[in-house]
């Protein structure tokens, strides 16, 4: 069984392969055709006032590209890091990147001096983390190390591991009287049961960030006691990594991104969430930011915050989680001229998405998704005219060339040659989405 199991994990990484190396000569095209226009188009960049080194974390991801850009655009020097493990990423080739680094997983004790060696060496003024779901708690383990020598915009460890953990979120909203679904801490599979549902539906959801049952929205309890029991037993609760029991709110669900300094949104966005989260297209939604400010202004907040929310038929507003950290979201700031400001200043106007903005996507997802259902192709080919790539770019081709080409082929053929398996390729995050992932 674990052969066969193996031998079809192989022929999934090579078929991934094939369809990327299909893709190369369009790439090529492409990026050769951008280069070319390069020499004759000059890129707009303004000078800024008061140039700064910005450092970022999180290389592999398209939100840290955006912020790059963004803050290259603005006049200042961006300084970009990523682990060993995904030091392919094309990010690191961007021509909005001054400066690229490789420095240990978050996890390493060695993190926050490497960090440290970094702002040294590059006169880092801001260090701006683009935090994975593991990374958030140790960027803020190291911003005291940081902070002598420059500035941290994140949030602090004890306000990471509050607003991270699902179940403490929704006390600290609640102590603040703002609305939020029930919702019980497990770490006994029996508790469950004892919940008094009074007729309503909940789903149960891991504390600790968990890459695949992130999406198990089962609704519970089941038509049976031991079915709902069976479902339970399933999933590994326990006090070492508790879960939440969370009231099922039916509705629309939304996913927003605030940059805050001391409690004021600077940059605000919200949009409809997805499955996988690749479509980003912004919605004017005020009573959703009418809630978050609420949240953020009377904590005092600094840092990166993002949330997720339903919203009921009725229009009550009932986030159901935070995140520490940026939103791929922001790659909806594309055009915007002023999110480096926004992100850098104090007391500035809140910065929101340009009313004729377009939405972002991610290329390969949306020509898989026509590949794997032809019945989506209008509806794809919509989203492909009417949006942008969020890697690609006319004047900094090179990313989107590296991340299809050479990074995620390189995770793949490094599986292939370990025997490890994965559950879907993330051009978004520039991962492998597998079991135990970050």
């Amino acid at each position: 069984m674990r052969a066969a199991t193996t031998t079809l994990q192989a022929a999934k990484t090579l078929g991934a392969l094939l369809l990327l190396e299909a893709a190369l000569p369009v790439s090529l095209a492409l990026t050769g055709a951008a280069l070319l226009r390069s020499l004759v188009v000059t890129p707009a960049r303004s000078t800024a006032a008061q140039p700064r080194t910005v450092l970022l974390s999180g290389g592999k991801m398209t939100k840290a590209l955006q912020l790059a850009r963004s803050f290259h655009a603005a006049g200042h020097r961006v300084v970009m890091v990523e682990s060993a493990a995904h030091r392919t990423t094309g990010h690191r080739f961007s021509r909005a990147v001054d400066s690229f680094h490789v420095v240990p997983p978050p996890t390493d004790p060695g993190y926050a001096r490497a960090l440290l060696e970094v702002v040294r060496a590059e006169r880092v003024d801001v260090f701006v983390p683009v935090s994975s779901p593991v990374s958030s708690l140790y960027d803020a383990l190291a911003a005291p190390l940081l902070e002598p020598w420059c500035e941290v915009l994140h949030c602090d460890a004890e306000m990471i591991r509050t607003l991270d953990d699902k179940h403490a979120f929704g006390e600290l909203a609640t102590s603040l009287g703002l609305p939020v679904p029930d919702a019980h801490r497990i770490t006994r599979s029996e508790q469950v049961a004892a919940v008094e549902t009074g007729g309503r539906e909940y789903v149960l959801k891991s504390i600790p960030y968990d890459p695949v049952n992130r999406l198990d929205l089962t609704p519970l309890p089941r038509p049976t006691a031991l079915e709902t029991a069976r479902f339970v037993r399933s999933k590994a609760v326990s006090p070492q990594s508790p879960w939440v029991l969370q009231e099922l709110v039916r509705g629309t669900e939304y996913c927003t991104h605030s940059t805050v300094r001391d409690g004021h949104i600077q940059v605000w966005c919200c949009c409809e969430s997805s499955a996988f989260q690749v479509n980003y297209a912004s919605v004017d939604k005020p009573e959703i930011e009418a809630w978050v400010r609420a949240f953020v202004g009377p904590l005092g907040l600094t840092g990166q915050v993002s949330l997720d929310v339903m919203q009921t038929a009725d229009g009550r507003v009932l986030p159901i989680e935070c995140n520490p950290r940026t939103h791929s979201a922001i790659t909806m700031f594309h055009d915007h001229p002023d999110l480096a400001r926004a992100y850098l200043e104090h007391d500035v106007p809140t910065v929101t998405p340009l009313p004729g903005s377009r939405p972002t996507y991610w290329v390969a997802h949306e020509l898989w998704r026509m590949l794997s259902s032809p019945r989506q192709v209008p509806e794809r080919m919509r989203v492909l005219l009417d949006g942008k790539d969020a890697v690609f770019a006319w004047d900094d081709p090179l990313p989107f060339l590296v991340l299809h080409h050479l990074h995620i082929p390189t995770l793949l053929l490094r599986n292939l040659w370990q025997g490890r398996g994965w559950i879907r390729i993330d051009f978004n995050i520039g991962k492998l989405v597998q079991a135990a992932g970050d």
